[in-house]
């Protein structure tokens, strides 16, 4: 979630059917006016237009940017599920949009907020609170969190679902995804179906925050008595599928880490590593979106708050064995077990004209991790080749095959793990660390 002092002013949801539909039809018209009018004046000045160019201006991003954020919901976050799941394949352009979105939410005003409270919890319920503060202190795509005190003196953090998301899945989903399939942007042999149903799935999931609760309390009894993280309390008598309550936990964002000592980076960092490998190896479910916002870090009791359990979701265990056969063949530097596993999780085709490629890609990765004792996460070196191996691969013609979606998931936690902890500018000894799970 993000802090709304980012977006001061609030934002009513807009909750019918027929005005989401309208929002994002007006927008394409726009979009469609704004390319042909420029396209003209190309055309005039005796210049072949490039539609493509004219369609990704800086103007139209912004259009497409901002009504997505003011609709929320599924027009906003499967704009986030695209920009993190499909990410290396889609064109820089359209990537920029999406990833755009997970820096912006406007929150509801007031009285639609006091709206949606009356029917869920009656309207009487501001007797039972002795403080409720109506400006949410974070907001995003599904939801919006407010602090609050109630009279038995609980302090609580409610998290309000915006009014008519749910119901707005199916329909907000296919119309984005018609959007990002007229940009003509995707590769022509790209899959986006199956990142569509993904997320239309995780939306449901994500929509039903008793749901949440559970999630919270399953980890919560997971990593109970654990030094390093602290879980909220999820209080069921005051929750509904649309309300989460639970415990206020004091906290800065975990990037404030990056200012503390070397010591405190690097402990920091390294719990964060070592609960994504328990999350897999040892529990066998994880919490997949790695938002930065998501965690939050308590220098009192030092202490890293886990906040969000709406993508928490079990792993097939095929996906956990492909990766511990991974893992374990990359630091025996076992070639042949290497590409068995990789052809496993369906990172390379087996015969594919890039599987070579992308084999070394992942063995880069692996000499890295063996090359010291400890991997210095502050050097760009290893993700500064690994990008340019990527847009050499896309400038190849190079389009991933559809993956299971457990696999992708992981690829994304783990991802933004490594970009957190690159962000903490961390030494961590990555292959101790993996060796205590596969080896």
């Amino acid at each position: 979630m993000t802090d709304p002092k980012s977006s001061p002013t609030s934002l009513a949801v807009p909750t019918s059917r027929l005005v989401r539909v309208a929002g994002l039809s007006s927008m394409t018209a726009g979009i469609a006016g704004n390319v042909a009018v420029r396209a003209l004046r190309e055309i005039g000045r005796g210049a072949r237009p490039d539609m493509r160019g004219l369609l990704m201006s800086s103007g139209n991003v912004t259009r497409i940017a901002d009504q997505l954020s003011r609709m929320r919901g599924a027009a906003m976050k499967v704009g986030q599920l695209i920009s993190m799941d499909a990410g290396e394949v889609l064109p820089p352009e359209l990537a920029d949009i999406m990833a755009s979105l997970r820096d912006q939410a406007h929150f509801m005003p007031p009285k639609q907020l006091r709206e949606v409270l009356n029917r869920t919890w009656g309207t009487d319920w501001r007797k039972s609170f002795k403080t409720f503060n109506v400006r949410p202190i974070a907001a995003a795509s599904i939801g919006q969190v407010h602090r609050a005190t109630l009279k038995d003196g609980r302090d609580v953090a409610i998290k309000v679902q915006y009014p008519g998301i749910a119901r707005s899945i199916d329909s907000d989903i296919a119309n984005v995804a018609a959007l990002v399939r007229m940009s003509g942007l995707l590769p022509k042999s790209f899959d986006l179906g199956p990142y569509i149903q993904e997320a239309r799935s995780q939306l449901r999931e994500e929509t039903d925050y008793e749901r949440e609760g559970r999630h919270m309390r399953h980890f919560a009894d997971l990593l109970q008595g654990d030094e390093a993280f602290e879980i909220p309390e999820f209080f069921p008598d005051w929750s509904t599928p649309e309300v989460l309550t639970m415990s206020f936990l004091e906290g800065r964002p975990i990037e404030t880490v990056s200012d503390a000592t070397r010591e405190e980076r690097n402990r920091v960092s390294e719990a964060l590593v070592d609960l994504t490998l328990r999350e897999v190896f040892e529990f066998g479910i994880m919490q997949s979106d790695p938002n930065f916002a998501n965690y939050r870090y308590n220098p009192a009791n030092e202490k890293i708050s886990l906040l969000d359990f709406g993508a928490a979701r079990a792993l097939q265990p095929s996906a956990i064995d492909g990766y511990m056969h991974l893992l374990r063949a990359g630091l025996r530097e076992d070639d042949e077990q290497l590409r068995n596993a990789a052809i496993q999780l369906k990172l390379v085709e087996g015969d594919g004209p890039f599987d070579d490629r992308i084999l070394g890609m992942i063995r880069i990765v692996f000499d890295a991790i063996l090359s010291a004792n400890e991997f210095d996460f502050s050097d760009r070196t290893l993700s500064n080749h690994l990008n340019k191996e990527v847009m050499a691969l896309a400038r190849a013609g190079y389009v991933p095959t559809p993956m299971p979606m457990d696999i992708l998931y992981l690829q994304r936690k783990i991802g933004g793990i490594f970009l957190l902890v690159t962000r903490l500018s961390a030494s961590l000894p990555v292959k101790a660390l993996l060796a205590k799970y596969v080896i």
